[in-house]
């Protein structure tokens, strides 16, 4: 059965500003049948490492929101607390970067609230009984909202091809050890021949999982985690992953968490994509590189898989822009993800997402 997404170009004028269309694409997509008078109403985003700003802009969410306290219900922006040793680690630094990035109540009249708690500790264990996991560790805070609308910026991910809704999901409301259970299988290994022994990857490992031996990095898969920091942060691209092995389990893992988080949810929950500044990697860089099509819009859904579809097809129907890091693949049709990342098929995450009953591929795309 097909599913229906909204979706709502960036076109504007003076009569009609893209803060009204927002709200019309809200309106469009049925969010007032997903929220009730009351509710509390968890807007899942993610606020950007310190140093990106390919996030979604806070004025976006204070519309957002706005629509939220309309219907009676009061909103909360969350998100939880990242397994890597970034400026989102625990909650204190956490809620000091979604302020300096523009997410403060001044900004959005909603206040910020980390899902998980202080040190990413606070969970529930919700039980999904699927292929990889039995029972899921989602946030306390996920858990407990009435209602949920995620909020996910539309990019390019190194260990999922790309990252929209069910990434916003799986991964990002997940506590620590729903984080550190899902990422038990990225196991990454060092290229020595690349290895220079700077030390970088041991200053940013949380676990002091890795030395240096003979002017080389050694990695102990004793204490290592997977959280995949010590790829992002080598200079040298020396670490890297399994690609042919890992991805598609964790790609599974990740939407048997998506699952978990909905488990509660069920037509108490609303999603949107913003395809803006599409960048080849996740927003937990502490930077973004140049995207790799031009914006393209926002899109609605009450059906979390077919808003990512949805999305994937509008970004490879795109031109790809020449002057970014897109290596090939510049032609409208072809896959711009997969062009960046060869290794990694990201419809993986779709198929099984559908084949476990969180929606379907198939859909209707209706302009507002």
């Amino acid at each position: 059965m097909k599913s229906t997404v909204y979706f709502a170009d960036l076109r504007a004028n003076p009569r009609d500003n893209l803060l009204k269309k927002i709200s019309r694409l809200l309106d469009a997509a049925g969010l007032q049948e997903r929220i009730k008078e009351r509710d509390l109403v968890a807007l899942k985003l993610h606020f950007g490492e310190t140093g990106n700003t390919a996030f979604i802009r806070p004025v976006y969410l204070r519309e957002i929101a706005k629509n939220v306290k309309v219907r009676g219900a009061f909103p909360f922006l969350t998100d939880t607390n990242t397994l890597y040793a970034g400026t989102r680690s625990d909650a204190s630094a956490h809620l000091a970067t979604a302020i300096q990035n523009g997410f403060a109540y001044s900004v959005i009249n909603a206040p910020v609230i980390i899902a998980d708690g202080l040190k990413g500790k606070n969970d529930v264990v919700v039980r999904t009984d699927n292929k990889h996991f039995a029972e899921v560790y989602i946030a306390s805070d996920i858990v407990h909202a009435d209602s949920l609308i995620g909020i996910a910026h539309f990019k390019g991910h190194e260990f999922t091809g790309f990252a929209g809704t069910l990434k916003n999901l799986g991964m990002g409301c997940a506590s620590r050890r729903g984080k550190m259970v899902q990422h038990s299988t990225v196991s990454p290994r060092i290229k020595r021949k690349k290895c220079r022994g700077c030390g970088d990857c041991l200053e940013h490992c949380s676990q002091k999982a890795i030395s240096i031996d003979n002017d080389k990095a050694r990695i102990d898969p004793d204490k290592c985690i997977g959280c995949g920091e010590c790829i992002i942060i080598c200079p040298n691209r020396a670490i890297q992953i399994r690609w042919n092995q890992e991805s598609p389990i964790f790609q599974e893992g990740m939407v048997e968490y998506a699952g978990g988080a909905l488990k509660n949810k069920n037509g108490r929950a609303f999603f949107l994509n913003f395809v803006m500044q599409v960048s080849p990697a996740c927003d937990c860089y502490g930077y973004n590189d140049a995207p790799i099509v031009g914006d393209i819009g926002m899109l609605a859904s009450s059906d979390p898989v077919a808003v990512d579809q949805a999305s994937l097809d509008l970004v490879n129907g795109q031109e790809g822009v020449k002057v970014s890091s897109l290596p090939q693949g510049y032609t409208s049709g072809d896959d711009k993800f997969r062009a960046i990342y060869p290794k990694v098929d990201g419809t993986i995450q779709l198929d099984y997402a559908e084949e476990i009953g969180l929606g379907s591929r198939d859909y209707d795309l209706k302009r507002v």
